[in-house]
């Protein structure tokens, strides 16, 4: 049984301490007492607090472990969308708790990690022996890679992992599934080759919210591509997309997209609520793309 999770951002509530000694400093004035420099300093901190761009949540798991991220407080911050936790990658999360043996013991490779809540979870959950997080946004990479730090796993190597430099044919896998290899790659889509991705040997490819612009499905379905024939001596890795479907006839191009270049999907049955949501569950389909 899945647990209710809990989500909490910090600062709490910046707004009620803002108020708070706003009207402290109000009947402090009123008096005939010395001004006290610690209310005035207090009340500058919270000011500040309220026009940061960041806040931090936790998601309780299921083990009574946490994720801990620091994420945008604005839907597109820095001119991307991939800075905060969208619905699908915790429909994705909560798919991966209930099915752990997908991916005990097994590279998994990540497409659009983001600040990174469906990887971290199954790192501390499901036991794979690596697991590769992949975006091309700089900011997004950088604060994906703090977000890792910070709930206790070290990136290999050193920060961002250049796949142009690391991939040459070799297989990237931990030692032991039960303390994972991290690693972060810079992975751009369209510029990426089938050699670079067979070095990477990934078992299982998972991906959430990365279906929502037709620019953005063609390239993804290139990307599908070039895995399906990079695996050509070895089993083909096993791919399941999590989307929220907000205009149909997007979701229908990129069924359509798929049809087009023979990748054969089906949709995974999953729970109609999250327990990762507390407000109006969105509408999020599960597909397994068979390469």
């Amino acid at each position: 049984t899945i647990l209710h999770p809990l989500c909490v951002k910090y600062p709490p509530s910046a707004k009620y301490r803002r108020c708070f000694l706003t009207e402290l400093i109000k009947k402090h004035e009123s008096t005939a007492a010395e001004p006290l420099d610690e209310l005035y300093n207090a009340l500058a901190d919270v000011l500040k607090e309220e026009e940061s761009t960041h806040c931090y949540k936790n998601y309780l798991l299921p083990t009574g472990d946490c994720v801990s991220l620091c994420e945008s407080t604005a839907l597109i911050s820095g001119g991307t969308t991939g800075l905060i936790t969208w619905e699908a990658a915790l429909h994705l999360a909560q798919w991966a708790l209930e099915n752990p043996g997908l991916f005990r013991d097994r590279t998994i490779l990540e497409l659009g990690s983001g600040v990174g809540f469906t990887g971290i979870t199954i790192c501390k959950t499901c036991q794979p022996r690596t697991f590769i997080f992949s975006d091309c946004h700089p900011r997004v990479l950088r604060q994906l890679g703090e977000n890792i730090q910070l709930n206790g796993f070290t990136p290999e190597p050193d920060g961002t992992w250049s796949i142009q430099t690391e991939s040459q044919g070799q297989e990237v896998e931990g030692d032991s599934c039960q303390n994972p290899k991290v690693i972060v790659a810079e992975l751009d889509w369209g510029s990426v080759t089938e050699k670079q991705l067979l070095g990477l040997r990934a078992d299982v490819v998972i991906a959430a919210d990365v279906v929502y612009d037709p620019e953005i499905i063609l390239a993804l379905i290139g990307m599908l591509q070039k895995l399906s024939t990079s695996r050509a001596d070895t089993k083909a890795p096993e791919v399941f997309i999590a989307f929220t479907i907000r205009n149909p006839a997007t979701f229908q191009l990129f069924q359509a997209e798929l049809d087009k270049v023979g990748i054969r999907w089906q949709t995974i049955p999953a729970h109609s609520s999250c327990n990762f949501l507390y407000d109006v569950q969105p509408d999020v389909t599960i597909l397994q793309l068979f390469l």
